[in-house]
């Protein structure tokens, strides 16, 4: 099956979004989950309940705080304009931070648990060893979560190639430069006549994000597997 160059355009945008929502958010990922692992203070379930908030937002919700608070006149967005000349605006990064918001929950959720398997009897012996936390943690808690990790990344990816009621809110629905492939299904829907290659680019999404899942469901057994679970 061929693609056309609007499709083209669809799909390598939305692997970009995907991508870069995925990168950036994996390092606050691991460590939002292992602090609501390993750490114990006053306010965690609130936390924890806040990092989970975007699974049962609306959407558009998500898209329109992002807008007050990351727009180019929102009340960190204007500062990032201001001094650096960078807006989030019209964008296909703030198409990527929509798709890392949406999806970081999941990410969240599936590193906690990779880490939650950890014995932390390990990383005590380790310690008194005289190994240092940092080194504790990227020598033993890091390598045997790893399997985890990596199943976590893959579904978050596979969320942020179906986002759109976040993306179009906040950036809006821009050939070439936010149109993903949920916001090109989008357009073709309301086009007459272009019902044909709305249902192509649908095969296409449910193909990308069955890969993504299935992937996912055998990291998540290789680390069960792994982990001796």
């Amino acid at each position: 099956m061929f693609l056309s160059a609007y499709e083209w355009e669809a799909v390598v945008l939305s692997l970009q979004v995907a991508g870069t929502a995925v990168i950036f958010s994996l390092p606050v990922g691991i460590f939002t989950a292992w602090v609501l692992v390993r750490c114990n203070f006053p306010g965690k379930s609130l936390l924890d309940s806040i990092i989970h908030l975007p699974l049962v937002l609306p959407p558009v919700v998500i898209g329109y705080l992002l807008l007050v608070g990351m727009g180019r006149k929102g009340v960190i967005g204007a500062w990032l304009y201001d001094w650096f000349g960078f807006s989030f605006s019209f964008s296909w990064h703030g198409a990527a931070l929509a798709s890392a918001v949406v999806a970081f929950p999941l990410m969240v959720r599936a590193i906690r648990l990779a880490l939650s398997a950890v014995d932390s009897k390990l990383e005590q012996a380790a310690r008194t060893l005289g190994a240092n936390p940092w080194r504790v943690f990227f020598t033993i808690t890091l390598p045997l979560s790893f399997p985890g990790i990596l199943a976590g990344t893959v579904l978050a990816f596979a969320r942020s190639l179906g986002e759109f009621g976040a993306t179009i809110t906040f950036v809006s629905n821009i050939p070439g430069e936010t149109r993903t492939i949920p916001l090109a299904m989008y357009t073709l829907i309301e086009t007459p006549g272009a019902e044909a290659d709305a249902a192509r680019l649908c095969a296409i999404a449910i193909v990308l994000s069955l890969v993504s899942l299935l992937l996912s469901e055998w990291l998540a057994r290789w680390s069960q597997k792994r982990l001796g679970g």
